[in-house]
Parts: C-alpha cells; structure tokens; sequence
C-alpha cells in the first residue's frame, strides 16, 4: 500500500476532467493538481516555453512526493513528456496514448477526427499514435487555437456554438465515426461537440482510459493505497483563484472546491 498522492498537471481547469475519472476510479487515492492557468493556453507557445512550464509543474508536483505524475494535458504530453520522463523517477501518465487506443477501438469505418490545440495537431500527436498501432485508420486533425480562451472564461452557449461550427468545417467532407477530444478542456463542452457532430459520431474522452491505465499501473506496481480513510484531495494554480473555483465547481460538482494560489 502507498499513501502517497498521485499528482496531474494541466495548462488550466482542463485537467481537472481527468481529476474528475481519476477519483471516480480510485476513491481511496489522495490528488494533488496544480493548474497552470497563469500561461495559458500551451498550444500557441513554442516546444522549449512548454516544457519549461512543463517541467515547473513537474517539479512542484515531486516537492509533495506523489508516486506517479498524469499529464492531463495535450499539448504538454506531445512535447513535454518523453523528455522530462528521462530526468525523474515517477511514472509519467499522458492522455494522448490512452485517447488513441480507446478510438481505435471505437472507430468502425477506421477514420478518426481529432480537434486539438495548435501545437497537438502541429506534432501529429494523435495521428502518429494511432497508425502506430492501427496503420490503415485515416486520421484527421483539426486545430481549435480559440477554444480553450472561450472555455476558461466560461463562455455562452452560442459563443461555442459558433466556435465549433467554424471549428469543424473541414470535417465536413470526412465520413469519421469517432472524434477524438484532443484536450483536456474539450470535455466540459463535451454536449456542444456532441451536438455538433450528431448522435452517430462517438466522441472520445481520452479521461477514461487514463484513468483506467493509472489503475492498473498502480495495480500493478503495489501502490494502490488501500487506506478506506476519506481521500484528502489539494487543488492548485498559478492563476487567479476565483476563476479556477468558479469552473472548479462547474467541472467537479463540488461546491466545497477550493483552489490554492501558488
């Protein structure tokens, strides 16, 4: 048994999607999250300023001992991950493996969309992970550099709505029967997409899978904590404490939520 937290990052509130899975899957285990939200978005920055960003988020999350580290974010598991993962011990858990296995699964006429930030589709994160195991699957990626602005500052319906209606254009032409959400924000307008893009597409939460591996890794390593005390989780950011509580809240169905400022 490991009393240890696990601990995730994320660009902002994103992450906290995979927060959300991680509990529900391990109610026992103790969360650390830190929120980068003072830099946000990742997807417009360059490699070497993500996984510098990155990396401060990593180092803050090895000052409270977790005993493994989600990457709940895209962007810095596209550029960040491989890289840091050579310089610490924890295992570094990222959303975009996890995400491509499950659409894989899913897709039954073998095409696939993902819409993603700039910098994921810019990488072919998700295409070179999906041919990787799936060679013959015909993937298409869309970049949405706009929604995760709109989604930090808890935009309007409508103002989704005409977001991803320019956002999806190009996918118009593509027959995709499953769609990747290729950030961790995405899914908290997860009906808007859905509505989008109609009941016979299956939108894809790499949050699930995610969730699942960290399961089975801790499993399988002997660091589950076994403990039925009640699971102390901690929240934090490096931006303004009221707009992480407010979508916090939103995002988690907590109305306790409290976010730490660092």
């Amino acid at each position: 048994m490991d009393k240890r937290p696990i601990g995730l990052l994320d660009s902002g509130v994103g992450g906290l999607t995979v927060v959300k899975k991680v509990i529900k899957k391990m109610p026992n285990e103790n969360i650390i999250f830190v929120g980068d939200n003072a830099h946000i978005p990742y997807g417009n920055k360059s490699q070497a300023e993500i996984i510098s960003l990155t990396l401060a988020s990593v180092n803050f999350l090895l000052s409270k001992n977790v005993k493994v580290i989600i990457f709940a974010c895209n962007t810095a598991t596209a550029v960040a991950m491989d890289i840091i993962q050579k310089q610490i011990s924890p295992k570094i858990i990222g959303v975009i493996p996890a995400g491509a296995k499950c659409a894989i699964n899913a897709s039954q006429n073998q095409k696939i969309a993902v819409v993603a930030t700039q910098m994921t589709t810019n990488l072919h994160a998700y295409q070179e992970e999906i041919t990787k195991y799936a060679p013959k699957i015909e993937v298409t990626e869309v970049a949405a550099p706009q929604l995760v602005p709109l989604i930090e500052n808890n935009a309007s319906h409508s103002e989704y709505d005409k977001a991803l209606s320019e956002i999806l254009l190009p996918l118009q032409a593509v027959d995709f029967d499953t769609l990747i959400l290729g950030c961790t924000h995405y899914p908290i307008i997860r009906s808007e997409f859905e509505r989008q893009v109609g009941s016979h597409v299956q939108v894809i939460d790499p949050a699930d899978q995610v969730a699942q591996y960290t399961y089975n890794l801790l499993k399988k390593e002997h660091l589950l904590n076994a403990n039925l005390a009640v699971a102390q989780h901690e929240f934090y950011t490096t931006g303004k404490v009221e707009k992480v509580n407010e979508l916090g809240r939103l995002v988690l169905n907590d109305s306790n939520f409290q976010a730490q400022q660092i």
